[in-house]
C-alpha cells in the first residue's frame, strides 16, 4: 500500500489505455509518454501495460506501507527515499515506512514511477487509467492509500539497469504522417508546416496541445470523422491542435498530420514555451 502525502501537480494513474470502447465515445487514455512508463514497468518485471504514476510538472510525496520494489523513469524531478538523492532508470527496493518525494524539475515534464506488481486501482472497462467520467477520481488525491501487490520475498529482477534513452527528452523534432486532408492544403501551408519552428502554447493537458503561431486557414471544416491521439487538427482560426491521449473520439476540423507514437512521447514531455519542429516521416 501506498500513502499520497502530497499530490504534485497533476498526478494519475495510467496504464496502457482503454482500448475497444471508441465507438462509445470512450477516450483511450493511457501513460502520456508511453516509452517512459513501460520502460519503469520493465525495470521491476512488470508487464509493460501494468498501470503506474504518472507525474506531471512537480513530483508527489508517498509514503510506502509495504516493502516493495520500485523504478522512476521519464522526466528527471530530482528524486528522493528519505531525502536522500536516487537514481532514475534503476529497480530499487523500499520498506515499510519509506518515503519518496521529488524536487526541482531538471529535464522533461512529466515521470512515471512504477512498482511490482503494478498499482492495483479498480480496472473500468479494461483499464485502470484515470480519466474524468469514466474514473470516480480523475487525479490522486491526497491521503489516498493505492493498493500494490504483497510480497514477503524482494529480489531486483534481471531487467534492473537496463539502458535508458534519454535523448528524446531534448528532442525538439515531431516526426508526423499526412493526416486524411493534408493534401487538400496549398502548396504554401505546407512549406510553412515544416519549416516553422513552433512554440507550446499555455494550453496543453492530456487532451491537447496547442501550438502557435497560427496557419492561415481556408480549409472549410469536414464531416465530424474520426480521430486518435496524435492527430493534428486546423481550425478555422489557424489554430492547430495536437490531439493527446485524453482526446475525444471523433471531430470535424481537418487532420492535416498524424504524430508517430515516438513524437507523442517527445510532445508530452514538452511545456509552454518549448519550440518544435515539424518533419514529414519517410519510409
Amino acid at each position: 500500500m501506498i500513502k499520497v502525502i502530497k499530490t504534485g501537480f497533476y498526478s494519475t494513474i495510467q496504464d496502457q489505455g482503454r482500448l475497444g470502447h471508441r465507438n462509445y465515445g470512450v477516450p483511450i487514455s493511457g501513460a502520456m509518454d508511453s516509452y517512459s512508463s513501460q520502460f519503469a514497468n520493465v525495470l521491476v518485471g512488470n508487464d509493460k501495460a501494468a498501470a503506474v504514476l504518472e507525474m506531471t510538472m512537480t513530483g508527489a510525496d508517498l509514503l510506502f506501507l509495504d516493502p516493495i520494489t520500485i523504478a522512476i523513469a521519464g522526466a528527471d524531478m530530482s528524486a528522493k527515499l528519505n531525502n536522500e538523492a536516487i537514481p532514475m532508470f534503476k529497480s530499487i527496493i523500499v520498506h515499510n515506512g519509506d518515503t519518496i518525494n521529488f524536487g526541482r524539475l531538471e529535464s522533461g515534464f512529466r515521470t512515471y514511477i512504477a512498482v511490482k506488481g503494478g498499482l492495483l486501482t479498480e480496472m473500468i472497462l479494461g483499464s485502470r487509467s484515470m480519466l474524468k467520467g469514466i474514473t470516480d477520481d480523475f487525479r490522486i488525491q491526497k491521503d489516498d492509500c493505492l493498493e500494490t501487490m504483497k510480497s514477503s520475498k524482494l529480489i531486483l529482477p534481471k531487467n534492473a539497469k537496463l539502458k535508458f534513452d534519454a535523448s528524446y527528452l531534448d528532442e525538439d523534432t515531431l516526426c508526423v504522417m499526412k493526416g486524411q486532408e493534408f493534401d487538400k492544403l496549398s502548396k504554401d501551408q505546407r512549406d510553412l508546416l515544416l519549416n516553422t519552428t513552433f512554440e507550446v502554447s499555455k494550453y496543453n493537458n492530456r487532451m491537447a496541445y496547442q501550438l502557435q503561431p497560427l496557419v492561415k486557414n481556408d480549409l472549410k471544416s469536414i464531416l465530424t470523422s474520426p480521430v486518435l491521439p496524435g492527430t493534428v487538427q486546423l481550425t478555422p482560426s489557424g489554430q492547430l491542435i495536437v490531439l493527446m491521449r485524453d482526446c475525444q473520439t471523433t471531430g470535424g476540423y481537418p487532420r492535416i498530420l498524424q504524430l508517430t507514437e515516438k513524437a507523442i512521447n517527445i510532445l508530452s514531455q514538452k511545456t509552454t514555451g518549448n519550440n518544435l519542429k515539424i518533419r514529414l516521416y519517410r519510409n
